[in-house]
């Protein structure tokens, strides 16, 4: 992250996984943004500053001056798709065809819709946020058995290959990580494909970059979870 100050990117979020994919992939790309590290649930969300800019009152949130009247931008997954579209590098390209594009936004749909929303947000919502939706172990047990079954099908496919997509590191392969590093936090179990692939991420040096700046408060012994 360098010239934060002069930089027409500017990014609101951090501290969760879904932050982490966007800052994941302004480092893999080398870019310069500044960073306003707000957390959830904080009450920084709410400000009339923030809430004029993302009236959804969540992170992340992307905007851009470069941009002909300004873009914000609000969503993680279309936040960095955005970044790599707009500023692509050796490291991380947008797909080449039609048929990569949908390979990779299948990836990326599945590992929204079945890891992140129907599974693990729904665990935290129901035993970590307990306090504001509800405590249900009959819900977060439902979500583990659906989440173990959805890990499977992600384990078929790593035991084959040591990218999600054929053509290399993606978007796809950013998604998919943030997913099951929560799942592991969470103490989901991961089979060997998808451990040994969750590792080789983690030493990208971008990733380690992002880890830090993601997670600013977490004990160094920590980082690298996500």
């Amino acid at each position: 992250m360098g010239k934060p100050l002069l930089a027409p990117i500017q990014l609101w979020g951090a501290h969760t996984a879904r932050t982490m994919r966007v800052v994941w992939t302004a480092e893999e790309l080398g870019l310069d943004y500044m960073l306003h590290s707000i957390g959830p649930r904080t009450g920084e969300t709410h400000t009339s500053t923030y809430t004029a800019l993302n009236p959804k009152q969540k992170i992340p949130c992307l905007t851009d001056a470069s941009v002909t009247g300004g873009l914000v931008l609000t969503e993680s997954l279309a936040i960095a798709r955005y970044l790599i579209s707009a500023y692509p590098s050796e490291a991380l390209k947008p797909p080449s065809t039609p048929a990569e594009f949908a390979v990779e936004d299948e990836w990326c749909a599945f590992a929204l819709s079945e890891l992140d929303e129907t599974s693990l947000y729904v665990v935290r919502r129901h035993r970590d946020l307990a306090h504001i939706y509800g405590e249900s172990r009959v819900v977060v047990e439902a979500c583990f058995e659906y989440l173990d079954r959805q890990l499977r099908v992600v384990e078929a496919h790593l035991s084959r290959r040591v990218y999600v997509l054929d053509g290399g590191f993606s978007l796809a392969g950013i998604v998919l990580t943030t997913c099951l590093t929560w799942a592991i936090d969470y103490g989901a179990e991961l089979g060997v494909a998808s451990l040994e692939y969750v590792q080789r991420m983690k030493k990208r040096e971008a990733y380690l970059r992002a880890i830090k700046i993601n997670y600013p408060r977490k004990p160094p012994e920590l980082l690298g979870e996500a």
